[in-house]
């Protein structure tokens, strides 16, 4: 455990991110409320406690770079850990708090800052304490103080306004500390995204994505709104009638607008059977006008999900883009996270869709599942090179609160999730030399290690419902449970600012068909508000 204690309530999501980034197995607790902190130091001894105060005029000094600007009477910020002494009850099971004195002082640092601009306040406070942390570990993140899921839309919004690739990696690299091959990386996939989506029309356009909640069986990394296939067999039907009945409405709400992508997800979309899959797709083609239409993509997913029958009922309705999901190619791993199927079957599956004329397949693998090194990370590399994808995205395993990993800790003991730069750096390499560059980029909360999402694609087989999720260029009307709508607003004319609203649909199936009424009256308002502001 490591404890941080503000002065004030201020920035607690941001100091939490970035401690969590050198420290990703450690539970780090961040309140402005000293009691609070001193309870739970009584309870477990931490590995350091730190100190954050803002200070507003103050002419005080920690030391270290504040000891340059004492006396000067502005608004700072200072940071110190401070150690709990060697009192032989190890991490655990501690009587000691930093209240109780005793504490050995460590590290300081501390900074000028003018709270009245807060954006810019809160990257003093992040370089500040980033400083202090790489100091003390001796380690530096790639990616610097970033701790937000999006870093390529700092790229591409400078570079959309004008500037120079020279402005951009002095701006990443000086404002968040973010090392010369993350900011390359970061202006490689803009420049790349900014060509995919030149021919798209942001404001007259939207994109649709129908969730399929149902697996064949549920993984233990996973947090989606998903539920076991076996149990939900009778109910699927009446699923897909609110499913038709919200793209009923969904569809007459925006006749006026042109469909660019269509995107179907889930869980697995494939574990529909083939009539339930062609009644959805006959039911899309039915209410919505697809001329517009650039990319139509159905998450295959899982290969035990996979038939001929079904990858036929694709077929039949032109669908454009799939993916096949192994998300490792070790069979042992497999068995331990839940996917009830082989790396055969993924083969087979992936050799299937090929004859039967798929040419953009996409396959998404996962790094830093619970004992796999870099070892079975590369033989993972080498079998889906001879398969040759058309597109690949390589996810750093983000440990969320919902999945099974997170919540039963105990059942992966002596497993290590082990994730690296050097297999970050494997991955990438084996995709360029199967001809796959990088197209879209995001990072996600709790993900281990600080680490990133990168997809890659073949020229002219990127997903580009991706970028337009990711870079929130467009809005995406999304239906189904656990289902979130993003509306995209124009650009405010003086700041340049996108303001993003969302509707969510609740997640659970059941409620979700009960309330398909409400549902669809949430995505009314939304609508309405949406176009309305727009006008």
């Amino acid at each position: 455990m490591i404890t941080v204690c503000l002065n004030e309530a201020n920035f607690e999501y941001d100091i939490h991110s970035l401690v969590k980034a050198f420290y990703g197995k450690e539970d780090v607790k961040v309140f402005a409320d000293r009691e609070r902190i001193r309870r739970l130091e009584q309870q477990e001894t931490p590995l350091f406690h730190m100190e954050i105060a803002y200070l507003h005029g103050a002419d005080l000094s920690c030391g270290g770079e504040s000891a340059r600007a004492a006396g000067s009477g502005k608004d700072r910020i200072e940071i110190s850990l401070f150690f709990p002494p060697d009192i032989g009850l190890g991490r655990a099971g501690g009587n000691l708090s930093y209240e109780d004195g005793g504490y050995l002082p460590g590290i300081q640092r501390g900074a000028e800052a003018g709270f009245s601009d807060r954006k810019e306040t809160k990257n003093i406070l992040k370089r500040c304490l980033y400083r202090l942390l790489s100091e003390y570990t001796g380690q530096s993140l790639p990616w610097g103080t970033l701790t937000g899921i999006r870093p390529t839309k700092i790229a591409m919004a400078m570079l959309e306004q004008g500037a120079g690739e020279g402005a951009v990696r002095e701006f990443m690299s000086g404002t968040y500390l973010a090392s010369r091959q993350k900011v390359d990386l970061s202006i490689e996939i803009a420049k790349r995204e900014m060509r995919l989506l030149e021919p798209i029309d942001y404001q007259e356009g939207y994109s649709l994505y129908i969730g399929i909640p149902f697996c064949p069986s549920i993984c233990s990394y996973c947090s989606f709104s998903s539920s076991p296939i076996g149990l939900w067999e009778e109910q699927v039907d009446a699923y897909l009638a609110a499913l038709a009945k919200e793209m009923a409405f969904t569809a007459d709400a925006c006749a006026g607008k042109k469909l660019n992508s269509v995107y179907i997800g889930g869980g697995t979309p494939t574990t529909l059977s083939p009539n339930q899959l062609d009644f959805l797709l006959t039911e899309i083609e039915r209410r919505f006008n697809l001329s517009d239409l650039v990319e139509y993509t159905v998450e295959a997913g899982r290969p035990d999900s996979i038939t001929s029958e079904k990858l036929q009922a694709l077929r039949s309705h032109g669908i454009s883009r799939i993916s096949i999901n192994p998300q490792t190619m070790k069979q042992e791993t497999l068995d331990i996270i839940g996917r009830r199927h082989t790396v055969a079957q993924t083969v087979e599956s992936f050799r299937l869709a090929r004859e039967m004329g798929f040419g953009n397949i996409n396959m998404d693998l996962i790094v830093g599942l619970p004992g796999e090194g870099i070892e079975d990370v590369e033989n993972t590399m080498r079998q889906v090179a001879e398969l040759s994808p058309d597109s690949l995205t390589i996810h750093s395993l983000a440990m969320k609160r919902a999945a099974r990993l997170k919540m039963f800790p105990e059942d992966y003991q002596g497993m290590e999730m082990e994730n690296t730069w050097e297999i970050i750096d494997l991955t990438a390499r084996y995709a360029r030399e199967m001809g796959l560059l990088p197209y879209y980029l995001y990072r996600q909360k709790n993900m281990a290690g600080n680490f990133e999402n990168v997809g890659y694609a073949a020229p002219g087989k990127a997903g580009l419902y991706n970028i337009l999720m990711m870079e929130e260029k467009q809005s995406i009307l999304a239906l189904g449970a656990g289902a979130v709508t993003k509306y995209v607003f124009e650009p405010d004319l003086e700041t340049g600012n996108i303001r993003v609203e969302r509707t969510e649909n609740v997640k659970n199936i059941t409620h979700y068909m009960e309330r398909i009424d409400e549902m669809i009256e949430r995505k009314r308002n939304g609508i309405e508000n949406y176009l309305g502001l727009r006008r």
